[in-house]
């Protein structure tokens, strides 16, 4: 049994789309990760076992290999042929982002569609659609949990499992949990939420396992790489490095092992933010941030119009290392300066 959930703890307005609802499109953001992807399934789940219809959407790419066997249970947007068919009468549920463009290329495919969104990051939603949104909670699959709860419903052994994998990807296998205010106390709801998960089937350890086993021989040359490259800034309160171009198409998307390289690089004394820049394409790139405690990383992506978290964020941006590294030290300027 989980612990019991006020109908109240839900946004009054986002129960009722989806109890006045039939027909539901679950959206996530694009390159899912593990908190994105359990929670739209263990809401298509929900939604299915309340006799609605409901189609789980992702633009992908499917690029962590803890998400990647989950990719064939998801529907980019369909062929023209069936597009009338999948958006007549359909609502729209945003999980785990706040907006359209963050949804890629499903975008058009969803626009103008009644929406809603739960999600657990600071961007706002736009203020017409039902939200139920609170950047305290450490995951979105906490927030599908409370959803379950408010409407008297248990989930089941492979829900669990779903909301299990989220609720440990968004808080690295509880490494970034604390103890929240005196009044939440959120780090405390966070195990007991995981102990309710527990108690519904989900396994902890295959859920470790998923995450942080059967890593490839490319992904620890690939950390090597990163690892060499790295430079501590602002007297070591900064480190930045980077991958190359050349790195990623010959050790390859699988290669990458994120959570594992920020690990290592945060456990070094006196570091207190982070800054990978990938070279996705020769025109493009990704810029993961983390941070410790005070230092906000969101505020930071933010500027270079991405988000995130205070401290963890990340942003797609077009340019190279070269031309991008000078100015995100400087924006660091400004914290460590």
């Amino acid at each position: 049994m989980i612990t019991k959930i006020p109908r109240e703890q839900v946004p009054i307005k986002f129960l009722d789309f989806i109890t006045e609802g039939s027909k539901f499109i679950v959206a996530g953001h694009i390159e899912p990760d593990g908190d994105c992807v359990g929670s739209q399934l263990a809401l298509v789940s929900l939604l299915r076992r309340l006799g609605k219809e409901a189609l789980p959407c992702s633009a992908g790419p499917f690029k962590r290999p803890e998400v990647k066997p989950y990719e064939s249970f998801f529907t980019a947007a369909p062929d023209d042929s069936a597009l009338a068919a999948a958006r007549a009468d359909a609502r729209v549920i945003i999980v785990d982002c706040s907006t359209l463009d963050r949804t890629g290329d499903l975008q058009p495919f969803l626009q103008g569609l009644p929406a809603a969104v739960i999600d657990h990051h600071g961007t706002p939603a736009p203020v017409e659609w039902p939200a139920c949104k609170d950047v305290n909670a450490l995951s979105t699959t906490f927030l599908v949990l409370k959803l379950f709860g408010a409407l008297g419903m248990q989930p089941s052994k492979e829900e669990a499992e779903l909301l299990f994998f989220g609720l440990c990807t968004d808080t690295g296998f509880f490494r970034h949990v604390d103890g929240g205010s005196v009044g939440d106390n959120i780090g405390a709801q966070t195990f007991q939420a995981a102990a309710d998960l527990v108690r519904a089937g989900a396994n902890p350890k295959a859920v470790f396992a998923a995450m942080y086993g059967e890593k490839s021989f490319a992904s620890r040359k690939l950390i090597g790489h990163i690892l060499l490259r790295a430079e501590a800034l602002f007297g070591g309160k900064l480190i930045l490095s980077a991958e190359e171009y050349e790195e990623t198409s010959r050790l390859g998307l699988e290669g990458r092992d994120s959570d594992t390289l920020y690990q290592l690089l945060q456990s070094v004394a006196g570091v207190q933010a982070i800054v990978i820049i990938r070279q996705e394409s020769p025109e493009n790139c990704t810029v993961g941030f983390r941070s410790k405690d005070l230092v906000d990383v969101r505020s930071i992506a933010e500027s270079f119009g991405g988000g995130g978290h205070k401290n963890a964020a990340g942003l797609f941006i077009k340019g190279t290392i070269a031309e991008l590294k000078p100015q995100i030290i400087q924006a660091f300027e400004g914290v460590f300066g």
